[in-house]
């Protein structure tokens, strides 16, 4: 691996000095990106991609918000060519090409503080899976294999409740709709600050796991890549990136 980002590094130097311009449509999807009392976009991706493009010297041309399906059909299309906190597929890769993770994602499971006990010895999806509490979780989405395996059975038992939106998730957590809440652990923590609602996470993670960069694999280059790549290792070697992500209490 050390190998590798440090041909990364050196490869930019040695890229030719075309333009690297790249469109991305904004989204609301705080605290990632998200606009602020202000009404200017702000957010942890949105700041990491920043300082990534500043370094790489690439223009980001950003496009008003869209719906997420619209967005990835135009994307898919190649009418756009970034997407934020994307995770690598098979399937993607017959249309789009990945940097090196730029941050985790992580998932966590949430009950309202004050409503713990007997919710503080799950240590795992499986062991809640076999327990009595139900679950509040997205309708859409991948929240691990763990997630996937006890989703069955939680169904089954009438113990699992989707919602579309974690303002939604957590109005239902907060009246009794269910114990606990399943979610990205910084949308979740973000949400719950703006309702006023005080929650406490159980001791694990469901999921864990790098998210990357997707660009269009018929709109950017091979060189577009390598810049990106390179100027995300020389702002890890730096400690920037870290900065960034310490300053959203990311996990």
């Amino acid at each position: 691996m050390r190998h590798l980002l440090f041909a990364a590094v050196l490869g930019v130097s040695a890229l030719p000095a075309l333009a690297c311009r790249m469109t991305m449509a904004l989204e609301q999807w705080p605290p990632y990106v998200y606009r602020d009392a202000e009404g200017r976009y702000t957010g942890l991706d949105l700041e990491l991609l920043r300082a990534i493009f500043k370094e790489a010297r690439c223009t980001l041309v950003t496009l008003p918000e869209l719906p997420t399906a619209r967005r990835e059909l135009l994307f898919q299309k190649g009418k756009l060519d970034l997407m934020l906190a994307a995770s690598e597929t098979p399937e993607r890769q017959s249309y789009a090409r990945f940097s090196i993770s730029y941050r985790d994602e992580a998932v966590g499971i949430f009950s309202k503080s004050g409503h713990a006990d007997g919710l503080r010895q799950i240590a795992s999806v499986a062991q809640l899976a076999r327990g009595k509490a139900t679950l509040l979780a997205p309708k859409v989405g991948w929240y691990g294999a763990q997630y996937a395996a006890a989703r069955p059975a939680l169904e089954k038992a009438g113990r699992l409740n989707a919602f579309g939106t974690f303002q939604q998730g957590v109005r239902m957590l907060d009246a009794g709709r269910a114990d606990l809440l399943m979610g990205d652990v910084l949308a979740v923590r973000h949400e719950a600050r703006q309702q006023g609602v005080a929650l406490s996470a159980l001791p694990f993670l469901a999921l864990r796991a790098p998210v990357h960069l997707m660009l269009n694999a018929h709109s950017t280059s091979a060189a577009d890549l390598a810049r990106l790549n390179a100027a995300i290792t020389h702002l890890e070697q730096r400690g920037a990136l870290a900065a960034i992500r310490a300053s959203y209490d990311a996990p």
